[in-house]
């Protein structure tokens, strides 16, 4: 995610842009917005590291597709929800190649022990996807609006804002370290929070 705020494609622009699959550009612009949430996405759903990794693979491959066969239709319903859907059935794959390799060890042991893990794993095509999408989408939007205020704000304020609130220092301890007032790291925080919301609404309204 290298590129400034005011570089960043609105996703109806962006995905006009994925039809030309030689656009490799745009592709490496969707790949760094997304990748982490279908990643992250597989691994809550119960996916090893490596079948994440496949997951984002066959994701971003059924996204190629999809968009140069004109399958995505905003008019029928939402991107976010298109791509859930695609993630979803590239779970469902990776959760059947493992039970399909699980299949000799279960036949030699006569038990249902190896199917543990597979039991565990929510259901794709349930409510518990959702919520999980849901709230990896949230957090791939906070990624990117504290990525871009991070470039805005100036350094010290934002390593102060960094310490205090999600390194969890003491307001004291941050005080000192950076050699300003606790009533100044206060501020920072406040005033850096009101940033990323609004850069939050602002992601939204772009359509990211």
């Amino acid at each position: 995610m290298s590129h400034s705020t005011e570089s960043i494609p609105t996703r109806q622009s962006l995905l006009s842009r994925l039809k030309d699959w030689k656009d490799q550009e745009s592709w490496r612009v969707f790949f760094g917005m997304y990748w982490k949430l279908i990643y992250h996405t597989g691994i809550r759903a119960g996916l090893t590291d490596s079948e994440a990794q496949d997951l984002v693979q066959e994701t971003l491959l059924s996204v190629l597709k999809g968009m140069s066969r004109s399958q995505y239709d905003s008019g029928k319903g939402s991107f976010k929800n298109w791509l859930m859907r695609l993630t979803g059935w590239r779970i469902s794959d990776q959760l059947r190649r493992r039970d399909k390799r699980l299949e000799p060890a279960r036949g030699r042991a006569g038990t249902s022990t190896e199917t543990a893990t597979i039991e565990r794993v929510v259901d794709p095509a349930g409510l518990k996807l959702e919520t999980l999408w849901e709230e990896e989408w949230q957090e791939t939007l906070m990624e990117a609006a504290i990525h871009r205020i991070k470039r805005k704000v100036d350094p010290k304020h934002y390593q102060a804002f960094d310490l205090y609130v999600f390194r969890k220092w003491p307001v004291l301890k941050v005080s000192s370290t950076l050699e300003i007032s606790p009533g100044k790291v206060y501020l920072i925080k406040h005033r850096i929070q009101r940033l990323i919301a609004k850069e939050i609404s602002c992601l939204q309204a772009r359509g990211m």
